[in-house]
């Protein structure tokens, strides 16, 4: 029987991602790229899960877009079909495809950590990036593959990497399509931490496990203003941080943090 090409665990309230086509570096199907949306979808609105964690099997955590899958456009480093799209086709599959990937991990309600197991090319790469924390073995290397196959950077790559690192730095990896090591993206800011390949399944699991057992909605608020406040002004994001404030202190859990404090005791949060 063939194993599934996402496999997908929920326990101790950690729902665990894992891309299963070790043969192909986990380049990723259309098939596949859908399962993760609707999975992180579900996430959003599932009591049962309150962190996520995504990774990969076999030597590769995702070595961008598989082309063999695909037969109208050339998606996320790979090389052009032989025969010409209709005006429109390559944006429509961008927009469709690799963009909604990227903005569904960027849009999840529950904190997402990469587990970089090994290559992220392209499309994968900018799916680690994407995530709230990212974890990289050792091994593990990132590559800004597009210009090496004549393309412009897609899947969000644009948007993600001068946030992350500022226009120079981005521009440097996106015009030379240099492999980024993990010991380098992490001193970078692309990075949170570098651990021995076989120290990180533990090290996620454990992260996992603390943002599971934290305030899950505090959270959700709080990757929110993160993530909206790099493209917005000041009184726009000082009014957003009021709001969420508003409205989570409407939460038990944030009642519990509060409580907790005044009776001097560790908080037992429930993420809700």
């Amino acid at each position: 029987m063939t194993e599934p090409a996402v496999l997908h665990t929920t326990g101790d309230h950690v729902l665990s991602l894992t891309l299963n086509r070790p043969q192909a570096l986990n380049a990723l199907t259309p098939d596949q790229r859908d399962v993760i949306v609707r999975l992180l979808s579900e996430a959003s609105a599932s009591a049962e899960v309150r962190a996520v964690v995504l990774t990969g099997t076999g030597r590769g955590f995702c070595a961008g877009a598989d082309l063999r899958a695909t037969t109208a456009t050339a998606e996320a480093g790979t090389a052009a079909t032989t025969t010409a799209p209709v005006a429109g086709d390559v944006a429509r599959t961008l927009r469709t495809g690799a963009q909604r990937l990227i903005a569904a991990v960027l849009d999840c309600e529950k904190p997402v950590i990469a587990a970089v197991n090994g290559t992220a090319a392209g499309l994968g790469a900018h799916l680690a990036w994407a995530c709230d924390l990212v974890l990289a073995a050792e091994s593990a290397r990132f590559i800004e593959v597009f210009v090496r196959r004549g393309l412009v950077p897609d899947a969000g790559g644009a948007y993600l990497l001068p946030r992350l690192i500022g226009p120079q730095r981005a521009k440097e990896l996106m015009f030379f399509g240099d492999a980024l090591t993990a010991a380098d993206a992490e001193r970078m800011g692309l990075v949170n931490r570098v651990v021995p390949d076989a120290d990180l399944e533990k090290t996620a699991r454990a992260w996992a496990a603390r943002l599971a057992t934290g305030p899950t909605r505090a959270l959700a608020l709080t990757k929110q203003l993160v993530n909206a406040s790099l493209d917005t002004d000041r009184a726009t994001a000082l009014a957003a941080e009021a709001a969420a404030q508003e409205i989570n202190m409407t939460t038990a859990d944030a009642q519990e943090g509060v409580r907790s404090f005044a009776e001097r005791r560790k908080p037992v949060y429930e993420g809700h």
